[in-house]
């Protein structure tokens, strides 16, 4: 029988025995109702053999801080096809018809967690963040000197009465970062739930310390405690208005009675913790891929950011997957906004779609990849440039997977 990629129209309980076997790691069923209340039926797409499903891909509507602003994005999720359908281009297939949907949709970008990180450049993603995986023993919590920490009320509250209190604390600071997409209810709710990102395993409930100074919030943590061979604070998210207040709720989850180390598996590349602990051998960091991004209509993409500096320059992009991409682009402007256009003129710089996209959010910068190869310059300086028009202040960072 063909290969049918269409439109999903089921429930979702239909698709479960198909993620079952395509993540071979079934989910309880508090994760999948997690899953369930962020899901958006309507921006599912499926292949089906024979009435089977043999295949999936989701879509969630994100709007997500770039630089200067915010965008829609397309947030890819729940990529599977069935173990006995892999090698016959069905993944291809799905991802084609999905993205030709976000173009359609009006969505300028892409952008998805990967399981395998090899899958998906081929589909034109780029690695667009990172974050670090920390553990930092106890006997090595000190932190530098910082103004202001003792005066930073830090107590716990219970973490669904302050839900949407915290909340809008987080997305003020997601304005100012980019990679981060706004938590509406739905993503409120998923970000104090059990959900496929998280191991709920011999842990207790999840906790909420707020910190306050004169009675107003300040910031938040969300954390478990865990005794398993080695009991630890398993840290899931630390947002904070000022450097005491962060300083504060990270002096408080790296003193645990009892228990040995703290762990945390998303902390931003240029979290000020790593700089303020006293031994920078502490928290041992591992570097972990975050967010990937797809162009998905350039022009609308470039145009939809601001850059460091004035910025004048015309882009080839290669773009094998999405036609409608490949060509030659002209960007201009600055950090006040910019506009792009399809031009047929001679180009300044050359660079495939997905480390386009690796450089989108202001991560790594376009010189480093023109070091290995992956930026041909055609014009001496537009390198060195637009490198720096597309630099940020703030490395990109993802504190939500999906």
């Amino acid at each position: 029988m063909a290969i049918e990629i269409g439109r999903y129209t089921g429930e979702w309980d239909e698709l479960l025995e198909l993620l079952d076997m395509a993540f071979s790691a079934p989910w309880t069923d508090e994760q999948y109702e997690s899953e369930r209340r962020v899901w958006e039926r309507d921006r599912s797409v499926v292949a089906s053999e024979d009435g089977q499903l043999v295949g999936h891909t989701g879509t969630f509507s994100h709007l997500m801080t770039v630089p200067g602003g915010q965008l829609p994005v397309a947030g890819v999720t729940m990529v599977g096809v069935r173990p006995t359908h892999r090698r016959r281009g069905i993944l291809r297939d799905l991802m084609r018809r999905q993205l030709t949907d976000v173009h359609e949709a009006g969505e300028p970008l892409a952008a998805l967690t990967a399981s395998e990180p090899v899958i998906y450049p081929r589909f034109g993603y780029g690695l667009a963040s990172d974050h670090q995986e920390i553990v930092v023993p106890k006997a090595s919590r000190g932190l530098r000197p910082v103004a202001g920490i003792d005066d930073v009320r830090i107590r716990h509250v219970d973490i669904r009465e302050n839900r949407a209190r915290c909340a809008e604390l987080r997305n003020t600071l997601a304005r100012q970062r980019p990679g981060l997409f706004v938590h509406d209810e739905r993503w409120q709710e998923y970000a104090i739930s059990n959900t496929v990102t998280l191991n709920s395993g011999n842990a207790s409930k999840r906790r909420c310390v707020v910190a306050e100074r004169d009675g107003e919030l300040t910031g938040f943590a969300y954390y478990r405690t865990r005794r398993a061979e080695k009991g630890y604070v398993d840290v899931q998210r630390v947002h904070a208005v000022d450097l005491a207040s962060h300083a504060a709720l990270w002096r408080y989850l790296l003193e645990p009675d009892l228990l040995s180390e703290t762990r945390c598996e998303m902390v931003a590349s240029d979290d000020p913790l790593l700089d303020l602990l006293l031994d920078p051998r502490a928290p041992g960091p591992i570097t972990r891929d975050g967010l990937w991004v797809r162009p998905v209509d350039v022009g609308r993409a470039l145009a939809g950011r601001t850059y460091a500096r004035d910025i004048d320059v015309v882009v080839e992009v290669v773009d094998e997957f999405l036609p409608w991409n490949a060509g030659r682009w002209h960007l201009s402007g600055g950090p006040d906004g910019a506009s792009c256009e399809s031009v047929s003129r001679d180009a300044d710089l050359t660079l495939d779609v997905r480390d386009l996209g690796a450089v989108y959010l202001g991560r790594p910068s376009l010189e480093r990849l023109g070091r290995a190869g992956l930026v041909a310059e055609h014009t001496a300086g537009a390198l060195a440039a637009t490198s720096e028009a597309f630099s940020t202040s703030r490395l990109p960072f993802l504190d939500t997977g999906f």
